[in-house]
């Protein structure tokens, strides 16, 4: 037998319902490449290994794997304050301050807290289990609270009752301080906004479970009943679906909620007294009659779902296909028997095969395709509109019928035709139009069928009518692909079609763009996407689109230690874009997690409100309160280091463009020989500067842990490019405050070169390459001395200091105190 538990751990189902699939499959005579799923009652292997081969290896087919923490972090906090702003539409009486829904967190606000968040503090998550009073801080480590000198085992390894794995004393103190100031919001009723639970990074699925099964009346649990019955969820990217699989286990709770709490409702009037009108809560009785028709509730729901909530178009159709199965396979391991069987769904029409960048969106663009053709626009136009919607109503009908107990086989298989008609006549006629706005002539049929193949166009308009002409999707998540536009990987051309963001030379930003355009003005969108989205020059389109909709939350992990994709080291961020009235910024530190951390990096992310954009498009990553105090004061001098620049070049400053933990820089030139000859790495930077003192000076800044922070919160985390070097900010008096910059700067070179490890290589190329490996962690030292006198020149408080000294230290020294390796 398959172990899908040990090799699958995305569907978990266990080795008794593969039987069960294949029976199923075998009922309906579903066959796969003309092969039987089984053979005498007997699981075929080779099938099998087919089946899951296929969608398992997702990097075959160019794609990241997006693992359940990250899916699941993005779907729950898209969908759910969607639902919550749809059920306050309906009933705002239950979000009054005060009222019923937000009294729930300062009535118990510990519930909320993730369980790794208030370990050590209220909750020993080894025994899983409340502690009985609230444990303090051992008096030592107490004792550097409010004495910055007296932490000097706050960098130590905290004990297991105290710490999450790899945690140092340190950490333990941030995330206490945290879980206390946030409690406190709660406690005192502060908090009254399902976007703050996101912004506070609180159990927002267990808060609307709560909210639902203990609702004081009816009214709340209709609003969020058809709220989750009318929520239309997309991935514009859908891959194999993970990101659908994950919205689908967010909504299944939370339809089983609203069920047990009609179920509740109805039982409390049964066993009323009062006298009440025979049509009371008539509707939870129908809705309940028609669940208790099926023969499986849970298949029930997971199938109304899946028909009703669930989108996803990709430009693959053998991931569309791997899709569809994904979620086949979800229901077919619900059946205990043969009498709970049910057609599986027919989502043809909901997972999609197409080009999510080409195709016209509204009947205003295909107006723009046809141009100053008055007399085609009067004829086209209401004839293409009338049809889509009459294919819409199709496809409601066509809905309806999976969800129905007893449908007539017949009449769905023609209800299908008929909307695959429908539809395939109007994708012509569109594809025809658009062909022309490409100047592909129709008429060759050769050329035609080229370009059809390698756009295949996606006609948003029609494809999904009822969608589109209602205002969009109602919530968008999904993982867009990394590709380099343009590039021999991308067979399509989009110049042309109106994309802001085409300049960025980035698929994922053109995606986001799209997505936007995709959703409704109210809508939230969730994708993760390259780090670079938040800082690169380049990207000031995709910035502007991500501020200027209002509300952003940001979170932001570089490629080591860990990457979050398994197996692909990738820098990445995720991107939570909400609309609101106004402008609201809230983003993390650069999340860096080791291996034994990664169970508890989601639920350790702390945000930060702020407003710190730089140049336009520097986006800065802070986490901290500090963060934002710490910039206050760098931030606010109008010299920079830049202005210390000079063709003169009395002086010069060297600096290595890769950078991991450490920015490396020099006044002089670092050793590097290529056959021989001494020249100037080629990865190395160089400026020319008005004096030695300057270049000293530069040196002293770029080598600091200050200048780490800034690198780290307005960079891609990969590399320290001529823009940031040159805008750091620098008081205009520098050499005039009482520092030896050059006296810094020399020891700390002296102990960067005595540090330094002699490399040679060979090249294929045959070329002998000799350059010294520099480690910083091993001139920490020295660093700090510099860091010191940085805090004096720009007015930081002990606090600050601290605070930027130890910065990202774990990782940048090592648990053990030593460099990481390859600290670059």
């Amino acid at each position: 037998m398959h172990d899908l538990e040990r090799d699958n751990e995305d569907i978990h189902i266990p080795d008794e319902a593969f039987r069960r699939i294949f029976d199923f499959f075998d009922a309906y005579q579903w066959h796969l490449d003309d092969r039987p799923l089984h053979d005498d009652k007997q699981i075929n292997p080779d099938v099998l290994g087919y089946i899951f081969e296929k969608y398992i290896n997702q990097k075959q087919m160019g794609a990241y794997y997006t693992k359940e923490d990250i899916t699941g972090y993005i779907s729950r906090n898209t969908v759910i304050p969607f639902l919550f702003d749809q059920a306050k539409k309906e009933c705002p009486i239950a979000f009054k301050p005060g009222g019923g829904v937000w009294r729930r967190l300062s009535d118990d606000p510990d519930r909320y807290f993730y369980d790794s968040v208030r370990h050590g503090i209220t909750y020993d998550i080894h025994r899983k289990r409340e502690l009985e009073e609230k444990q303090e801080l051992p008096t030592e480590l107490a004792t550097g609270l409010d004495d910055v000198s007296k932490r000097g085992g706050w960098n130590k390894a905290a004990p297991a009752d105290y710490a999450l794995p790899t945690e140092t004393w340190r950490e333990h103190v941030a995330r206490r301080q945290r879980y206390e100031e946030i409690r406190a919001k709660l406690a005192a009723g502060e908090v009254m906004s399902i976007n703050d639970l996101i912004t506070y990074n609180l159990d927002i699925e267990k808060f609307a479970q709560d909210v639902i099964s203990g609702s004081e009346g009816p009214e709340l649990i209709r609003a969020f009943w058809r709220a989750i019955n009318k929520v239309s969820i997309l991935d514009p990217t859908c891959g194999s679906g993970a990101f659908l699989f994950a919205a689908l286990n967010i909504l299944e709770p939370i339809y089983i909620a609203c069920l047990e709490s009609m179920r509740g409702f109805l039982d409390d009037l049964e066993r009323s007294d009062r006298k009440h009108h025979p049509e009371t809560m008539s509707d939870f009785r129908k809705v309940l009659e028609r669940v208790a028709d099926h023969a499986s509730e849970r298949y029930f729901i997971l199938k109304s779902i899946i028909v009703g909530n669930l989108y996803g178009v990709d430009i693959m159709e053998e991931a569309v296909e791997i899709c569809k199965l994904r979620l086949f396979l979800k229901l077919v391991a619900q059946l205990d028997s043969y009498d709970q069987i049910e057609p599986l769904p027919d989502i043809d029409f909901n997972i999609r095969a197409g080009n999510t960048l080409v195709g016209f969106t509204s009947l205003e663009e295909i107006k723009r395709a046809l141009g100053d053709d008055l007399l085609k626009r009067e004829l086209a136009l209401p004839d293409i509109e009338e049809r889509a919607e009459i294919a819409d109503r199709a496809f409601r009908k066509f809905r309806e019928m999976q969800t129905d107990h007893g449908m007539d086989a017949g009449a769905f298989a023609d209800a299908k035709l008929d909307l695959r008609e429908r539809l395939d006549g109007l994708r012509a006629e569109l594809d025809r139009y658009l062909a022309d706005e490409y100047g592909v002539k129709t008429d060759d049929k050769e050329a035609y069928g080229r370009w059809r193949d390698s756009h295949q166009p996606f006609h948003w308009f029609v494809e999904f009518y009822g969608i589109m002409h209602d205002g969009g999707f109602d919530v968008i998540i999904g993982n867009p692909p990394y590709v380099t536009y343009p590039s021999k990987n991308v067979p399509y051309n989009l110049e042309g079609l109106g994309y802001r963001t085409l300049p960025t030379k980035n698929l994922y930003c053109v995606v986001f763009e799209r997505s936007v355009s995709l959703a409704r003005t109210f809508s939230p969108v969730g994708l993760i996407v390259q780090l670079t989205s938040l800082s690169a020059e380049k990207l000031p389109s995709l910035q502007r689109i991500l501020l200027d909709r209002g509300l952003l939350h940001a979170s932001s992990f570089p490629r080591r230690p860990q990457s979050i994709f398994e197996g692909v080291e990738m820098p990445v961020s995720i991107l939570l874009s909400t609309p609101a009235p106004e402008r609201q910024l809230f983003t993390t530190n650069v999340c860096r997690f080791y291996a034994e951390e990664k169970a508890f990096f989601i639920d350790r992310m702390s945000f930060c409100g702020h407003s710190v954009v730089i140049d336009g498009h520097r986006i800065a990553k802070f986490g901290k309160g500090i963060d934002t105090s710490v910039y206050g004061k760098v931030g606010s001098f109008g010299a920079s280091l830049g202005s210390l620049a000079s063709k003169a070049r009395k002086g010069t400053l060297y600096y290595q463009e890769a950078c991991r933990y450490w920015a490396k820089a020099a006044n002089r030139q670092p050793f590097f020989k290529k056959n021989g000859k001494e020249s100037v790495p080629s990865h190395w930077r160089s400026i020319p500067m008005i004096s030695k003192e300057a270049a000293a000076f530069a040196t002293c800044v770029l080598n600091s842990s200050l200048f780490y922070w800034y690198y780290s919160a307005f960079s891609d985390c990969e590399h320290v490019n001529d823009g940031l070097v040159r805008r750091f900010p620098i008081p205009e008096g520098w050499n005039g405050l009482r520092h030896d910059w050059e006296g810094l700067c020399a020891d700390l070179m002296n102990s960067l070169d005595a540090n330094a490890k002699r490399k040679s290589i060979s090249t294929k190329q045959g070329h002998v390459i000799e350059y010294d490996e520099i480690t910083g962690a091993s001139s920490k030292e020295w660093i700090d001395l510099i860091d010191e006198a940085m805090a004096d020149i720009y007015g930081l408080s002990d606090e600050e200091l601290d605070y930027i000294v130890r910065y990202d230290v774990k990782y940048r020294v090592g648990l053990d105190g030593a460099s990481p390796e390859n600290d670059a």
